[in-house]
Formats: structure tokens, sequence, C-alpha cells
């Protein structure tokens, strides 16, 4: 049995909106490139020691910073991937969902980034898991019926 997909007209903004994910990510590499300059952690390495951030606040808000970055991009394929899926029938709920989410990635990285960790939720970061969980039913619902035929 085969199933052919026609992709929706508005399906283009689902394409903008993951777009917008490599934007922040680009924009959080910058962060944490500027970050890592400041303290003065040499790559390979990924963090400040804890000793480090001790003893600098630019090490300390380095490893905010990187935790920030690394957090987005364990978020990310689950955004990819459930974006993608949604848009198949619900391109504008999938777009607007993957954008909001966007943002939500900015006010969780200023918010680690103050160098109060707990700050990542407390500035609206948190608001990051209403479209991703919107997006994983919207997602499931949409391989669903696409299984079932309908």
């Amino acid at each position: 049995m085969s199933t052919s997909i026609i992709l929706p007209a508005e399906f283009g903004y689902v394409g903008a909106a993951l777009v917008s994910t490599v934007w922040v990510l680009g924009w959080q590499v910058f962060v944490v490139g500027r970050h890592r300059t400041k303290s003065g952690i040499k790559y390979p390495q990924l963090y400040a020691e804890k000793a480090e951030a001790a003893a600098s606040k630019d090490a300390h808000l380095f490893n905010c910073a990187q935790r920030a970055h690394q957090n987005t991009l364990e978020h990310f394929p689950f955004i990819l991937v459930t974006t993608l899926v949604t848009g198949v029938k619900y391109p504008v709920l999938a777009a607007s969902a993957c954008a909001f989410w966007s943002f939500t990635r900015i006010l969780y990285t200023i918010g680690y980034t103050s160098g109060d960790p707990a700050k990542r939720n407390t500035r609206g970061g948190i608001l990051g898991e209403i479209p991703l969980i919107g997006l994983l039913f919207g997602s499931t619902y949409t391989a669903y019926s696409l299984v079932r035929g309908a």
C-alpha cells in the first residue's frame, strides 16, 4: 500500500520556522564563543572545571552559555521531527509552535547567561515546553492519521 502526501500550500511557513531555529543556534554559538574568549577556556575543553568556575565569573558565565546551547541542541531533534510531521497536516500550527519555541530559547539563553542558572526558566524559558508538548501531540496525531489513511 502506498500513500501520497501532498504538502499544503502553507508548508513554506514550516521551513521558515525551522530556519529560525538555525538562527537561534547560530546566535547561541556566538554567545558561547564570546564567553569562551572572555573566560580564556581553550578548545577542546567543553566546560570550565568546577574550580575554574568558582574562581572566575567569566568561567561561570561560559559554563552557563555552554549549557544553554547544549540544552537547545538536546531539544532540537524533537523540535525538528515533530515540526516536520505536524506540518504535513497542520503547517500553520507547526510553524507557529516552532517559531514560538525559537523565541523561548532566546529567553532561556538570556536568563541562563545572567549568571544565575535558575533564571533560565523564570524569564520565559520554561514557556518553550508548551510548543514542544503541542508538537508532540500534533505529530503523534498526524502520524496516526497518515497510518490510518485519513
